[in-house]
Order: C-alpha cells, then structure tokens, then sequence
C-alpha cells in the first residue's frame, strides 16, 4: 500500500522551502510552539482565517510570497531549525519509550477509538473522549511509543452549531475536504477501494484508508464513502454519532472487525490492543476469528486475545454503555459465531447483560470479559465501575473487582497559553515540557514574581475577549446576525471584571443551568457595583437529546435577559480552536455535575495549568485533586435522595462559595493593582496539578501498569505454544 502525495503543494513550494510539506502534514506542528511560529510567518492572515490549519495555508498563499521567503534569512534560519527538531525527534533516539524498555521497542501497541481530537481543522471529535484520544496519541509520540491508531473519517463531523432567533441548536454538517487537512489517502495498486473488505450483514462494505501523522505516532482513519459502496453504506462513516442503534452496530462492526483488517493489510502486527471505551469492542471477536481460523481452540484464543487487549471505560451510568438487542446480533453476526466455533447461545452469552430493562449484547461486557487489563477514568470512577459490574465477578468482594483506574491527563504542550508557557521556561526550566510530570520541578513556580504571573493571566483573558468579539463581528457580517443576537455572544463584558466560565457537552447531568436556580441571588451578584462577576457558556448537545438543547436554549434566554446586562454570555460553535481561549483565558472554571456521573472530566486540568482555578462539585478528577489551597469545592450543606433537592442544596452551596471566597479574594487587591491572595491559588493549581494530571504521568502509567504486562504476557503465552505447535508440525519419525 503507498500513500498518495499532494502534487499541488508539491510543485509550488520553492525547492529551498520543499521540507513545508512535510511539516505541515505531520500534526506536530499543533504542539510545537516554532512551528506554529514558522506558518505564522508565512501568513498571519491566513493563520487567523484558517484557523490555524498549516495545509490550507500552504494552499492558499501566492507562490510569490512563497518565493520572497527564499530569500529571508530570519524566516529560512527559523525553518531550519524547526524541520531540524522534527526530524529529530522522528527518529526517536532518546526517547524516554525505548530508552526505559528497549527490547520492547518494536512491538506494536494499537489503540481504537471512535473519535480522535487531534486539531480543530480535522473535526473527527465530538468532546472529552475524542480529545483525550488525541492527547494520548501526542503524548505516546512525545514518550517514544510504538503506537497506532484507528479511527474513522467522518466526512461531515460532528456538527457545527447554530442557534436560531429563539435560542433553538440547529446542527449543520458541512462536508470535510481531506484534501484540505493533514491526511494522506492510503492506496492498494491492486485493488481500487484499498482491498479492505468487511461483511456487515448481508452485504460486504469497501474501505477506503486514510493516515494522520502525529508526530512519531500513526493514526490510521476508516472511510467508506467510496464509489463501491451504496450510497446508504457510504453514511455508515459521515457523521460521528448519527444515526439509531442499527446504524450505531454496523459502525460500531466497521471499527473492530474493520479496523483489525485495517492493520492487517497495513503490515502491522500489534502486541498490545486498547480499547479505548467500548465502540470498538467487536475488535476481539475479529482477533479471535484469526486464531480459530489457524486451528487453535476457542478457550486458547479468548486466552491470547485476554493477554494481550486494554480496555478503558468512561461511562459510569449504565445507560450509557452501547448495548445491542439480540436480534441485531442475529442479523449481523449469525455468520460469524460458528467461525469462532460457537453456537448462537454461547456468542450471546460473551456481551448478554441486564442493565436493568432487559437483556442485551453489552459491548462493556464484551470488553470487559475480554481483557486481562482493565481501568477506569479517575480513582472514583474505578471505584462506581467495580460497583457497576460487580456481577460478573460474582465470587469477589467489590474492592477486587478486576478494574483499576487510570486518572485522565491533559498534553500541557497542547494547551498551555504561550504567555504561560514563557514564564514556565525563563523561571520554571528551559525544559519544563521535557520534565513536566517531576512534582520537584513545580517547586520553582514560586520564583515566578507576583505581578508577572498577573499579567500573563490578564493577557491571555484579553486575548479571549478579542477573540469572542471577533467571531461576533463576523456573525454580524456573514451570517447578518441580528442585534438582539449579537447580546448573547459576550460583546457586552468587561475584561477587568471577574469572569467564570462553563465549557462542555450540554448533556443535563452536567447541569450547565444550575447557577440560576436562585435568579434574585445569582442578580446581586452580577450587578454588585465594587464586585461584579459575569459568565461565559459554551458548548454542544447532542443533536437528538432534545432535554440537553432546552437547557442550552434556556441558557440562551437568559443572555438576552435585560434584567442581567450583558453579564452572562454564550459562545455559539464550542470546539478546540474557542477552548483554547476559555481555559487559558477566563478566572474560574465551573463544573457542576451531578456526582458521581462525571467520569473524570479534563477540561478542568487545561485551565487549571493556565492558572484559572477551578470550582467544582468533587466528582471525577477533582475529587483526587482538590486540596483545599488550590481552588475550591461545592459542598451542600447536606446530601438528600431526589435529584431537585440535591440541585437546590447544590446550588446554595455554590451561592455561598462565590459570595464568601470566590469573589472577596478576586477583588482584594494591593497598591499596585495585584489580587496576591488570588496569585498564591494559581501557583498552588499549577503546582499540583500540572505534574500529576497530564497525559506525560498518564501514558506513563499506562505504559507500566497495562501496556507492559500486557506486552510480557502475550509474548510469554506465544513462546509457550511455539513448541507445542512445532512439535504437531514435526515430520514423523523425526
């Protein structure tokens, strides 16, 4: 298989400035500072207007402009110095991976996922799961990993939203051009639609391959929107999340079972499978397939595929895990079950659960029971998960449910904010990035003057207002965006007053409207005339959870609310490019869940390292982070049955916190204007929770605590049956 090259870029750039195309197709350049710097200098414009997208930007610059650099020495020594680093660090000779475990450096480790937020120019995520894929693809390239990934091209995204007149999401799928991002088509000389075929039922499904570099790690993208295909198979890989529970199976079956096949063709031959959350789970009935297929019994091959698979779960409400009724299985696996040599019984019973209606294929279970290596998201989330599945393990006291944790982290070098990232490497260390996971090294932050820690912070909060204002500039001139409308996007807020913000998915347990369950309360404390406080909403619901967009229009109504005077703002379209602004940009971070059903929760730690403190319920990561000095926690007075009760009690509790902390301490300032009580929070925040919540400490610990036994396992169970089998396949008389 060869992948295809972009002759466009490749005959405009100036044979002096050829190495461009490689750096712009490599996803590096969206965690390097220098490279970033280096397309900035190719065209501000263009860098503002394609969102930062080095690809389009190459596209779209007039090859003069491209040849006037040719001759610039400040341009041509950065870019030098840029591709040299890349290069570097692609041939991964003192990377910590092989350093620490050299005889394992060339076995595979393989991760799936449904979704992968590695950039805003490829929409390919919906959230937290899909960024925090992306995050631990970047991270495993940092650390040296064998890693590649497997996911889908979904042509037309999530979706971008809009919201009408009345506050209503309306969701819009513009297409995706690949030709216009980081990807390269993956292509088979023999075979048209890339010689990847996969039985979805009754029909065979054609897919076409595409490849994201990430820096050394590969991530490996599935599409079936090929001319072979029909055009209802063509949607199977459109939209992230569409569809029902029958469209859901069959993608679901294009992941696992296509995405095995993917590596396949590719060469690649992993010795480590992770699971990253259950879509892609029927990943083990395709590996266990292949061993039956060689003739070894079912038991030894669920043994091999338990060696060798990770799984991870995020979901701690049993709703949530994907679960299919049997006559789904039945359609599209009746031909499946007695490749593994299995009756229909006996294959039902590998993901059969009640959750709690009626008996289902769990694709949870199938994980689960199919794993050796299992975790959760945060230490609470491991401890509701082994409740959760507590009767598979019949026989166990809960605490040895075989389900560990593995609290989530973040890619600092992804999300820090350039001012902070400055002060980081003058007074923290020069190699800060390299040695962020040593608590010893946040010791220093203390060198950092008060008043310079103040003003990065301020500047990174203005850079958020100017980029909020902007994009309601451009509303208002290409969408014709009315006045009233124009209210709800912030215009109307004050960068010197103390701003809280609230930025993820609009699902209700998450209770974005939770501040305004006592208006006359939440009044005073907007239009204090000394202490006024504003907010920023900003996300997304699901396109069907029509509960989610009540809130969000509920939300809406109260940005246009004169009562509060353009206190409270909601920006339209969340996604990683807006994000990137709020948690580097606002005062305080707000969560507000319905404990314990945030699994982790990362958005929280981005900010958190930007200096913004947080306040939130302690539920998920925050519950093993708090420490009393380095934000603050909601905690009601008291703990009630009913979900209305809880909210109120919730709710006061976060009244108080605001009035009695938040707000006094933002707002004590000294003669020179410097809140230094509100300084030595944000120092202790990065302190704490910069080394021990980044995805450095938790691709670490994965790679400790999962991938190596599981590695060591599957290579000690192969080494056990090469003599068996050498010994079946000996001459006779030998």
């Amino acid at each position: 298989m060869e992948r295809k090259e972009s002759p466009i870029i490749k005959d405009k750039l100036p044979p002096r400035l050829a190495c461009l195309e490689e750096l712009a197709y490599n996803f590096w350049w969206s965690w390097h500072r220098s490279a970033r710097d280096l397309f900035k200098q190719l065209d501000r414009t263009l860098w503002a207007t394609t969102r930062h997208n080095p690809v389009r930007i190459l596209l779209e610059t007039p090859q003069q402009n491209l040849e006037r650099l040719t001759h610039d020495p400040s341009f041509l020594r950065d870019y030098d110095a840029v591709i040299r680093e890349l290069r570097q660090e692609i041939q991964n000779g003192d990377a910590w991976y092989k350093q620490t475990y050299p005889e394992l450096y060339h076995s595979p480790i393989a991760y799936f996922s449904a979704e992968f937020g590695l950039h805003t120019s490829l929409p390919i995520y919906s959230g937290g799961l899909g960024v925090l894929s992306g995050d631990h693809t970047k991270e495993a390239s940092d650390l040296g990993l064998p890693f590649v990934a497997v996911g889908f091209l979904y042509e037309q995204g999530y979706f971008r939203q809009r919201l009408d007149h009345s506050g209503w999401q309306e969701a819009i799928y513009p297409p995706l051009n690949p030709k216009e991002v980081a990807l390269r088509q993956i292509t088979a000389e023999d075979d048209a639609c890339g010689a990847i075929l996969v039985d979805v039922g009754d029909r065979t499904i054609c897919l076409q391959l595409w490849e994201a570099l990430v820096g050394r790690a590969r991530l490996y993208l599935i599409d079936a929107g090929v001319e072979e295909n029909a055009p209802w198979d063509r949607q199977l890989t459109a939209r992230l999340y569409g569809g029902d529970h029958e469209m859901r199976i069959q993608q679901e079956i294009l992941l696992g079972i296509g995405g095995v096949r993917v590596l396949r063709a590719l060469g690649i031959e992993p010795q480590v499978w992770h699971i990253n959350e259950g879509h892609s789970a029927f990943m083990v009935l395709e590996r266990m397939r292949e061993y039956a297929a060689q003739g070894m019994g079912f038991d030894e091959a669920q043994r091999r595929v338990r060696a060798s698979t990770v799984f991870t779960t995020h979901t701690p409400v049993p709703a949530g895990h994907d679960a299919f009724d049997f006559g789904l299985i039945d359609k599209y696996f009746r031909d499946f079950w007695p490749q593994l040599g299995l009756d229909r019984d006996e294959f039902l019973a590998l993901g059969s659960y009640d959750a709690g209606h009626y008996p289902a294929f769990n694709m949870t279970k199938l994980a689960l029971m199919m794993s050796d290596h299992t975790n959760g998201v945060s230490e609470l989330h491991g401890q509701i998960s082994r409740r959760m599945w507590r009767t598979l393990w019949p026989d166990r006291p809960v605490k040895d449910v075989p389900i560990g944790s593995v609290t989530n982290g973040v890619h600092l070098s992804s999300w820090t904010g350039a001012a902070m990232h400055r002060l980081y490497r003058r007074y923290v260390s020069p190699d800060w990035v390299q040695r962020q996971d040593d608590p010893m090294l946040w010791s220093r932050i203390d060198e950092i003057p008060d008043s310079e820690l103040w003003e990065a912070h301020v500047y990174l909060k203005r850079k958020m207002f100017s980029t909020i204002r902007e994009r309601a500039r451009q509303d208002w001139i290409n969408r014709a965006t009315p006045p009233e409308q124009l209210l709800a996007s912030g215009i109307f807020l004050d960068p010197d007053a103390l701003v809280v913000g609230f930025a993820r998915r609009f699902a209700t347990y998450k209770r974005a409207n939770l501040i305004f369950q006592d208006v006359e309360r939440l009044l005073r404390l907007v239009h204090d005339p000394y202490r006024p406080i504003q907010f920023i909403f900003a996300g997304k619901a699901h396109p069907a959870d029509d509960p989610g967009k009540l809130t969000l229009q509920q939300i809406y109504n109260y940005t246009r609310d004169p009562r509060f005077g353009g206190r409270i703002a909601l920006v339209e379209d969340y996604d990683m490019h807006i994000a990137r602004y709020l948690v580097q940009g606002v005062d305080v971070w707000l969560n507000t869940p319905r404990r314990p059903n945030e699994a982790s929760g990362t958005s929280g730690m981005k900010a958190a390292f930007n200096g913004v403190l947080n306040l939130s319920i302690l539920d998920g990561w925050w519950a093993e982070a708090y420490n009393g000095r380095n934000g603050w926690a909601i905690h009601p007075e008291t703990e009630t049955d009913g979900m209305l009760d809880q909210d109120q009690a919730d709710a006061g509790a976060l009244y108080n916190v605001l009035e009695e902390q938040v707000v006094p301490l933002y707002y004590q300032r000294d003669r020179d204007y410097v809140p230094r009580g509100w300084v030595a929070m944000m120092r202790e925040s990065i302190r704490t929770v910069g080394p021990s919540f980044s995805t450095r400490r938790m691709v670490k610990e994965y790679t400790e605590r999962y991938y190596v036994p599981a590695l060591k396992a599957s290579m000690a169970l192969k080494s056990k049956a090469r003599p068996a089998m050498e010994a079946v396949e000996a001459p006779a008389g030998n």
